[in-house]
């Protein structure tokens, strides 16, 4: 008579449609040993499944750890940009309000320089952050559909900050019919500002700024 062999599929189906089997059979549970995963040595089926327990814990453990440490920072960039959205609003002199945008971002994200340069605002007065005859900056600001986020961008724009950036965000600053300025933040990281991020944020201050500073053109 010839044996009747399975295939490992064929087992695997029946134990998930009997759910019962080892119930039935508990003997057979308690006896059955299988090789340990990280040792030269065998433990019981049982043995193996709290192993195998434990490690989905400790998987979500880490994964909550995340999703509150994600909370935790969103909260932080929330809160960042209540107090600059504040702080523009309190801004009566439209006049300060490039130097008031650059200083309360500063203070609201602490680990990044920023800076901007403006121009075809006929109301600004403040020459070091005006920049009409820069024809190259005005047309590569215009070409960004979106900030960009990573080592170079516009090179010039390193400058404007305080010390040398290893990555960078350019925001463009813009109304519905021109754009009128770059809004700079820079890091010490690389890692801060990757060309793959989302940019969702960023357009977010790129629109408040620009609507602030929209007092300056007429």
């Amino acid at each position: 008579m010839s044996e009747t062999t399975f295939e490992p599929d064929e087992v695997a189906i029946f134990l998930k449609n009997n759910p019962s089997f080892f119930e039935d059979h508990a003997q057979l549970f308690a006896s059955l040993s299988i090789p340990h995963p990280y040792a030269d040595r065998t433990l019981s089926l049982g043995a193996r499944q709290v192993m195998t327990l434990r490690k989905r814990s400790k998987a979500l453990e880490w994964k909550l750890a995340e999703l509150m440490h994600n909370a935790d920072s969103n909260a932080s960039i929330s809160n960042s940009m209540t107090l600059w959205c504040t702080q523009m609003l309190a801004e009566k002199n439209s006049q300060n309000l490039p130097a008031s945008i650059i200083a309360s971002l500063k203070q609201a994200f602490e680990q990044l320089d920023v800076s901007l340069r403006l121009w075809d605002l006929p109301m600004l007065r403040a020459k070091k952050l005006k920049l009409d005859e820069d024809a190259g900056l005005q047309a590569y600001a215009h070409s960004l559909e979106k900030p960009y986020c990573g080592p170079e961008g516009y090179l010039p724009a390193h400058e404007w900050l305080e010390e040398k950036p290893a990555s960078v965000a350019l925001v463009p600053l813009r109304t519905e019919d021109r754009t009128f300025g770059l809004l700079v933040f820079g890091s010490c990281h690389e890692e801060h500002f990757t060309p793959d991020m989302g940019t969702a944020f960023l357009e977010k201050l790129g629109q408040l700024a620009s609507a602030s500073l929209s007092r300056l053109i007429k």
